[in-house]
């Protein structure tokens, strides 16, 4: 199992670029990953300011464990080229590109993340977030060689379908779900989009829950409140690793007593289920390495 699948990605909050306490704050939160933010969160007349602020706490080294992303102005706007060149020569974990429709426009950032001299370990994530993208998602994920995880980005999604954010999220079904083929076929993370009432936790919870049952590795986020719930949601529970252990003890029990059939509390075990096993257990230990 690739190392890109086993880092845990349950929390990803955006952090405005604009905002010297947050980035400061960001080093305290519980996050899996921060995305430092020169997009949405940064006002036309603060992108220069920004964008130096943000590439000097992505150098700085002072996040730990957080893998720490920087998200640029995207394809087309006046401060794409600028935003790709700093991040670049920052060096991050990963640099998100917003309005990723097609394999081209990957190739196209990654030839000038490479003109920029950015270094091996700094990968591409990119956001999925119109219906093309939707269309076009298998495309999108095969693509690169820097390439490692999709982010839905629901909100743009549901404004170009002119849908409506309601519980369960029944319009946006169809894209989460080609998005997510798409990445599990091409062996990338995928991270859901954000919940944008953050005064209804019980909703926010909910939705955690429903991307989970999906299939997602995490969940992108706007709020800090929202870091321990969806962590909580994302990490297998005490049961799904005590069942874990359970299954594959049985498994391998049964291979050297050369029995064909397992089962365990009643029901067949077959090696999908031990595969299943063996990766939440792999999961388990890589935030349990966390200390």
């Amino acid at each position: 199992m690739s190392d890109a699948i086993l880092r845990p990605r349950r929390s990803v909050l955006y952090m405005p670029g604009a905002n010297e306490r947050a980035l400061e704050k960001a080093k305290s939160l519980p996050a899996d990953a921060l995305i430092l933010d020169l997009e949405d969160a940064v006002a036309p007349d603060a992108k220069a300011d920004a964008r130096m602020r943000v590439a000097a706490a992505a150098a700085s080294g002072e996040y730990g464990y957080r893998e720490v992303a920087i998200r640029v102005n995207g394809p087309g706007t006046a401060w794409h080229a600028d935003d790709l060149r700093a991040a670049a020569e920052a060096g991050p974990d990963a640099v998100v590109v917003p309005k990723v429709d097609s394999a081209e426009t990957v190739w196209e950032v990654e030839r000038a993340l490479e003109a920029a001299g950015a270094p091996d370990h700094t990968a591409l994530w990119a956001m999925v977030e119109t219906p093309r993208a939707m269309l076009d998602a298998r495309a999108v994920a095969a693509a690169g060689e820097r390439l490692t995880v999709l982010v839905m980005g629901t909100n743009d999604l549901a404004k170009e379908l002119h849908a409506e954010h309601v519980p369960g999220r029944a319009p946006l079904l169809t894209g989460l779900s080609l998005a997510l083929l798409a990445a599990r076929e091409s062996g990338k993370v995928i991270l859901d989009g954000v919940y944008n009432d953050v005064k209804n936790p019980e909703g926010f919870e909910a939705e955690c829950v429903q991307g989970r049952q999906f299939g997602f590795d995490g969940k992108t986020l706007i709020h800090p409140s929202q870091v321990e719930p969806c962590n909580r949601v994302f990490a297998p529970s005490a049961e799904q690793v005590a069942r874990s252990r359970k299954i594959i003890d049985a498994f391998d029990e049964a291979t050297r007593a050369g029995r064909g059939v397992v089962t365990v509390d009643g029901r067949l075990i077959e090696n999908l289920h031990v595969e299943d096993a063996r990766r939440i257990l792999a999961f388990d230990e890589a935030l349990a390495g966390r200390g």
